[in-house]
């Protein structure tokens, strides 16, 4: 190997002589960064650009909360109904056309195209919330889904999502409702909730939620969302229908609201503005709810409904599906009041019989 060569030296190189006005300058400079260091390390907490941090959160992470857009969608027609229900008459063997009875009931109040465009990626909500088969109507209809998910597709969306999270293990819940497999059978995608889904939400005017965590992660870059719940009975705010199943979208500790539980339910109202809210009435939870668990508790009702309206829709499905008359549950009066919807239905409504 050849012996590498050092570089060649230049002894005869002297260096200039450093001149008086340099010399202060120099001494200067350091001085003035000297200072400069110590101020920012010794200044009281309160001064600006102080380095300080006695409570240790000025190094923590902030959240920024985001905004949901409004997904609604302005009516057809004006004079148009706002809530469209079909009836559905049963075959010999007992059997309800229910992918007939939703295109019926989104008929009325302007058909699917009118909500979904060519190229939307449209996100469906159901109801997903306990590990229950769907013959007891504590969750949402996996028959009715996928009719919905196919007609969404044949309006021309490029992409069809579905996302809950549930009270119990989601996996299971989404196995044993049969949500899963009938959103895979008709093209969709299910989205499962994990510890990195969640953001910070902010809704102006909510009284509980101003800010919160929410299931952010199948919502992004979505056109369109769609509600998509079961007309039940609720032990603590007495009916669980279109709103309350919204709430299936906040995270963190979110049973701590059960206390002001027609509030919370109010906020959703406002937290999200759906384009669609469909409603199941085919086999309604009547007792024992939101869980259920026995099937003599869940009456045949033979109704899908669909509305721009959730809070008209809601109080027809506690006046007719649940059969409790007009002595809506609180959280439609506050609802009503934060401008979600009007509980007067009279003259909104179109019913149909298939």
């Amino acid at each position: 190997m050849a012996k590498k060569e050092k570089p060649v030296q230049h002894p005869e190189y002297e260096k200039a002589p450093m001149g008086r006005r340099a010399f202060f300058r120099r001494i200067a400079t350091a001085s003035g960064i000297a200072g400069g260091a110590g101020y920012l390390a010794f200044a009281p907490a309160g001064y600006p650009l102080s380095l300080k941090d006695e409570s240790g959160l000025r190094s923590k992470h902030v959240e920024k909360a985001f905004t949901l857009p409004d997904f609604r969608v302005e009516k057809k027609f004006a004079s148009g109904p706002d809530v469209g229900i079909a009836r559905g008459t049963r075959d010999l063997e007992g059997n309800l056309d229910l992918k007939r009875m939703l295109k019926a009931a989104v008929g009325e109040i302007g058909g699917i195209d009118h909500f979904i465009q060519k190229d939307d990626i449209v996100l469906v909500k159901p109801n997903v919330a306990f590990d229950r088969s769907p013959n007891l109507g504590a969750t949402s209809n996996p028959e009715i889904l996928e009719a919905l998910i196919r007609l969404v597709f044949e309006a021309g969306a490029q992409e069809v999502r579905v996302a809950d999270n549930p009270i119990e293990s989601p996996p299971d819940c989404f196995a044993k409702s049969k949500i899963e497999e009938a959103t895979l059978r008709s093209g969709g995608r299910v989205y499962l909730p994990d510890s990195n889904a969640f953001k910070m939400l902010s809704t102006p005017g909510a009284t509980l939620i101003q800010e919160w965590w929410f299931f952010h992660r199948p919502f992004t870059n979505v056109d369109k969302v769609i509600g998509f719940a079961p007309v039940k009975d609720h032990n603590l705010c007495h009916a669980s229908m279109g709103i309350k199943n919204f709430y299936g979208l906040l995270g963190g500790t979110r049973n701590q609201f059960h206390q002001d539980i027609n509030n919370i339910v109010s906020d959703l109202s406002i937290m999200i503005r759906p384009t669609l809210t469909i409603l199941d009435g085919t086999n309604v939870l009547m007792e024992n709810g939101p869980n259920g668990g026995d099937p003599s508790n869940v009456k045949k009702g033979d109704v899908v409904m669909a509305g721009i309206d959730p809070v008209a829709l809601d109080a027809w499905a506690f006046e007719y599906c649940l059969e409790r008359g007009r002595d809506y549950p609180n959280y439609l009066y506050l609802a009503e009041e934060k401008g979600s919807g009007r509980l007067d239905w009279t003259g909104r409504i179109k019913e149909i019989v298939v």
